[in-house]
């Protein structure tokens, strides 16, 4: 199948889930928590009508596909072509009211990313790309995305989530690489990747991933020019400790400290 009917679909995915998910959004929404006595880790009606969402309508379009999902888990995980989606990655700042989450909707073919969006309703914007190219659909039109030159560390803007959410070795770790750069920014989720493939943030380092919040902004990455990997440079597939960079000089030097 040609990546346009993907494109296509995937599109209509984004459509119909924000349809689902939005009507919460800045609302007295209840939410329960899955850390079960750990970090806080909130999930909501929001982020379960939006998978349930996209399950329906990737199992009526394509049966044979598989579907790994953050709410709802695993389906035929050995498929040629399995979606995997996280309905709100964001869901702190979702239900804070902040417009830092969005809907990732990936696309493994034989276990490989080959097509991811992340779509935000509130603000009407979608970066899409497929590995090769990434398109961004917003208030000020569409255009096509790039990463921008960052030659040192020093001069880079960093991201993640939330410091505390790195533990022991991985902290220090964190630690040395936000020492270096120019400027840290928190709280963005899916958010900074996406501006990292726009040429605003340089590098996003974070750990703990699953691949449903990762597999889907690799190909957005990729496909601006940057570069997403392991801490010791693997594949950035299956989640983990992630380091996504705008320039392979940036990721290489955080590579570097990380590894020490």
């Amino acid at each position: 199948m040609a990546l346009i009917d993907f494109t296509q679909f995937v599109n209509e995915l984004a459509t119909v889930s924000g349809q689902a998910i939005l009507p919460f959004f800045r609302t007295a929404i209840t939410m329960d928590d899955k850390s079960r006595g750990g970090d806080f880790d909130p999930v909501t009606e929001a982020d379960r009508a939006g998978e349930s969402t996209l399950r329906q309508i990737i199992k009526r379009s394509f049966p044979t596909h598989g579907i790994v999902g953050e709410e709802f888990g695993t389906e035929r995980e050995e498929a040629e072509y399995v979606w995997v989606l996280d309905p709100i990655d964001g869901t702190r700042a979702f239900v804070a009211g902040l417009p830092t989450w969005g809907t990732l909707i990936g696309l493994t073919r034989n276990g490989s990313p080959a097509f991811g969006m992340m779509h935000q309703p509130f603000t009407g914007e979608r970066f899409f790309g497929d590995c090769g190219r990434t398109t961004y659909q917003g208030p000020g039109g569409e255009r096509k995305l790039r990463t921008r030159r960052c030659s040192s560390l020093k001069d880079a803007i960093i991201s993640t989530t939330n410091p505390k959410l790195f533990a022991g070795d991985d902290l220090r770790a964190y630690d040395r690489v936000e020492s270096v750069a120019k400027l840290a920014r928190y709280g963005c989720d899916c958010y900074a990747y996406c501006m990292l493939a726009a040429g605003h943030i340089d590098l996003v380092v974070e750990s703990g991933l699953k691949p449903y919040d990762i597999v889907a902004l690799i190909p957005i990455i990729e496909g601006a020019g940057g570069i997403v990997t392991s801490w010791d440079g693997g594949s950035a597939a299956q989640g983990g400790r992630i380091v996504a960079a705008g320039d392979s000089r940036v990721h290489a030097a955080a590579i570097e400290l990380l590894s020490r």
